[in-house]
């Protein structure tokens, strides 16, 4: 895939959801100076999201393609020395409310462990509020809302005794600078998910999360021995594999099936194959939620809803 294809690519991700975003993917999906530029990147750094947060942490316009590209162009060895030492890291406590369903219903309690875990904000799915129409489940903030169909909302929360997340470059909850790179990648038109941040990032800080720096290969298992025998091992991920390679893609997948306890995989279905999906929705990009391998629904990328077929 190009780097022209990829932001192109992007563009119907984000239709319908951040129209800067898509004013931004189409123009640079055209401008061959800005692509020859992306291009001496490693290609795990071109992609958009990173871009374009990289110009939002800078203070620089991501609203209107000209403005953008002349920021970008005048600036564009500061940009390039963000994109190379930042990921996108995306930390959406959002998609919590569509791991719900499946955490509620298994062996009770969880030893949770999150692979890709940035600032680890989705380790709290038993401390936040959840809305799935008008059935509110818990108290106090944040308040996650979820269109749920084709199955019942959860009827209870997780009860979580253990939480430890694995991330290359694990973001610090409690430092101003790490949570502001979480900010920069939240798209331009996202109010409701900035306040969502916030609120989730003070959760987090009353309670630091284990958060270990490691491959999701090479040191999955020593951190996966640590986790309580007495409780429910819950290895996860959301929207994670599209950054690993194929081959380690497949040798995860490979390990993940062999540890104790269960596997979680919240991931686009051209990156998590699975036979035979039934169509997913026609009003946006989704991602396919499994059990051990097994597909059970579709989810919307920021936790905005679940369409549920398993």
């Amino acid at each position: 895939m190009t780097t022209a294809d990829r932001y192109t690519a992007f563009v119907r991700e984000v239709r319908g959801m951040s129209p800067a975003y898509e004013r931004l993917s189409e123009a640079v999906a055209r401008d061959d100076e800005l692509l020859a530029r992306l291009d001496t990147l490693p290609p795990a750094k071109r992609q958009p999201n990173l871009l374009f947060a990289a110009v939002r942490l800078l203070g620089g316009p991501v609203t209107d393609p000209a403005t953008f590209r002349g920021y970008a162009l005048a600036n564009w060895p500061v940009v390039e020395a963000e994109m190379r030492v930042r990921a996108t890291q995306t930390n959406e406590p959002g998609r919590c409310a569509v791991l719900l369903p499946v955490l509620a219903s298994l062996p009770q309690p969880l030893a949770l462990l999150e692979v890709g875990a940035s600032a680890g904000l989705c380790l709290y799915p038993d401390r936040y509020a959840y809305r799935y129409g008008d059935r509110q489940l818990g108290d106090g903030e944040p308040v996650l809302d979820c269109a749920i169909s084709g199955t019942a909302p959860p009827a209870r929360r997780p009860e979580v005794v253990w939480r430890a997340g694995l991330d290359l470059n694990p973001l610090d909850v409690t430092d101003p600078a790490d949570v502001a790179w979480l900010d920069a990648l939240i798209w331009p038109e996202h109010g409701h998910r900035r306040e969502r941040l916030r609120a989730a990032a003070a959760v987090a800080r009353a309670e630091p999360p284990r958060l270990v720096r490691g491959d999701l290969v090479d040191d999955l298992p020593a951190l996966a021995a640590r986790a309580p025998r007495d409780a429910t091992l819950v290895v996860f991920h959301t929207s994670v594999l599209y950054q690993v390679p194929p081959a380690r893609r497949d040798a995860f997948a490979e390990l993940v099936r062999e540890l104790p306890g269960h596997w979680i995989a919240n991931e686009d279905p051209d990156v998590l194959r699975y036979p035979a999906l039934p169509e997913p929705p026609a009003d946006g990009f989704y991602n396919v939620l499994a059990l051990d391998g097994k597909p059970l629904a579709w989810t919307r990328g920021h936790g905005q809803a679940i369409t549920w077929f398993g």
